[in-house]
C-alpha cells in the first residue's frame, strides 16, 4: 500500500470523527455565547495566552515574555492548570516544588521569575484566581497560561498564538488535524501572534498570512521569533564540561533529547551547525523512566565523535534535572539553551507590549 493510499484511507476514517468533535465544540461555544454556560469577570485585569492548536505554538516562552515586560509595572501572578502534575487543587509554587507537584512549565516559570511574580496551578481557573486574590489582594494582573479554551473566565485581553510553520488555515479539527476548535474561533482573540517566524520572513509573507487569517477590525496581528541563548548546564553542581556550540566541529556529535510537542524548529537550529546531530524524541511532557534513561545512555555511548554532548530543550531540562534516574556519567555532558521571544519589527502592529498595556489599563 502506497503512502498516498494510506493517507486517503486515514482521512476517510478520521473525517467523520472530526465532524463529530467539531459539532461538540461548536455547541459548547454556542452555550457560552448565549449565556447558558457562564463566563466570570474579575475586577483585576486577566490576560489569557493560548492557542487553538494542540501543542507547540510557544505558549510558555510568550507567557515568560509578557511577565518579563510587565512584572515591573504590575504586581503579577501567573496561573496554569499544571499539565501532567500528580497533585490536585490549588498550589502555589515554592522552593520545594517539583515537576510532579506543579508541572514542568509552571516550575520553569517559577525558576525564572519566582522573586518577581506569584506562580500557581489549579484545574479551575476561576477557583485559582479567587484563591490568588484571597491570599494576595494587592495583585494588579493575572496571566493565564494556555487558557483560550477555558471560557469560564472572561479575560480582559485574550492573546492567541499560531505557529508560522503550522498555520491554522491549513489544518483540520481533531482527530484529522491538530485544531482544538474551528478556525473562525480566532475571532474571540483580541491579539494574534504568529510565532516561530523564520529570519528571512518578508512583508509579502506578512500580507499573505494577514489575508488568510482575515481578522476582524479590532484584532491586532503581530509576528515573533525565538532567540537562543548560550549553553547552560542542566546539572550545574556536577562540574559541567566546558564547551560552546561554536567550538564543536564536524568531528563532534550532539545528541538532541526532546520531549516537546513540536521539536522541528529546535532540531533545525542545530542542524545548521557543522557537527553531527542525532535526535532522540519523546512525547510532549514525557515522564522519563529509568528504562528511557538507560536507553539514552546506550545511545549516547554508541555515537561517534571526538567530543559528544547532550542538548535538550529548556522545558525538558526542568524534568531531567529532577529525575533521580539520570545517569551520573551524563550529567556533566548535558546542556540546554534558554529561548527568548523577539517581536519582529516592521511586520504587523507596531508594539505588542505597548498595545497590551493599553488594553490592560483601559477602563471597563
Amino acid at each position: 500500500m502506497t503512502t498516498e493510499t494510506r493517507n486517503k484511507i486515514l482521512t476517510y476514517v478520521l473525517k467523520p470523527l472530526s465532524w463529530i468533535y467539531g459539532g461538540v465544540v461548536a455547541i459548547r461555544n454556542w452555550m457560552f455565547n448565549v449565556g447558558i454556560l457562564k463566563e466570570e469577570k474579575f475586577d483585576i485585569p486577566v490576560v489569557s495566552i493560548g492557542n487553538i492548536t494542540v501543542g507547540g505554538t510557544g505558549k510558555t516562552p510568550h507567557t515568560e515574555y509578557v511577565i518579563d515586560m510587565l512584572a515591573s509595572e504590575y504586581k503579577t501572578a501567573v496561573l496554569s492548570r499544571g499539565y501532567k502534575r500528580k497533585t490536585k487543587g490549588f498550589l502555589l509554587a515554592n522552593f520545594h516544588s517539583t515537576p510532579e507537584s506543579i508541572g514542568d512549565e509552571p516550575l520553569q516559570i517559577y525558576n525564572k521569575f519566582g522573586s518577581r511574580v506569584k506562580v500557581a496551578v489549579c484545574e479551575s481557573r476561576r477557583k485559582g484566581i479567587r484563591e490568588l486574590l484571597k491570599q494576595y489582594p494587592e495583585l494588579e494582573l493575572i496571566v493565564l497560561d494556555d487558557a483560550f479554551q477555558h471560557r469560564y473566565v472572561k479575560p480582559k485581553v485574550s492573546v492567541l498564538l499560531m505557529d508560522y510553520n503550522r498555520p491554522i488555515y491549513e489544518d483540520h479539527l481533531l482527530p484529522l488535524g491538530r485544531l482544538r476548535e474551528s478556525m473562525h474561533q480566532i475571532n474571540r482573540a483580541d491579539m494574534v501572534i504568529v510565532t516561530k517566524c523564520p529570519r528571512d520572513i518578508t512583508p509579502l509573507d506578512f500580507r499573505l498570512v494577514q489575508k488568510k487569517l482575515d481578522l476582524m477590525s479590532f484584532q491586532k496581528l503581530y509576528f515573533s521569533r525565538y532567540i537562543y541563548g548560550g549553553l547552560l548546564p542542566v546539572f550545574p553542581d556536577d562540574d559541567p564540561y566546558g564547551v560552546s556550540l561554536g567550538s564543536l566541529t564536524s568531528h563532534d556529535t550532539v545528541l538532541l533529547v526532546t520531549g516537546i510537542a513540536n521539536p522541528r524548529g529546535f532540531v533545525r537550529y542545530f542542524r545548521s551547525y557543522p557537527f553531527k546531530v542525532k535526535v532522540h524524541h519523546f512525547p510532549d511532557h514525557h515522564n522519563f523512566s529509568r528504562y528511557d534513561l538507560e536507553e539514552l545512555e546506550k545511545t549516547f555511548n554508541s555515537l561517534p565523535g571526538e567530543r559528544k554532548i547532550i542538548m535538550t530543550t529548556e522545558k525538558d531540562a526542568v524534568r531531567l534535572s529532577y529525575n533521580p534516574y539520570y545517569p551520573n556519567k551524563l550529567k556533566p555532558l548535558t546542556f540546554f539553551m534558554p529561548i527568548a521571544v523577539n517581536m519582529v519589527s516592521g511586520l504587523g502592529s507596531s508594539d505588542f507590549i505597548l498595545d497590551l498595556k493599553k488594553q490592560i489599563d483601559e477602563a471597563e
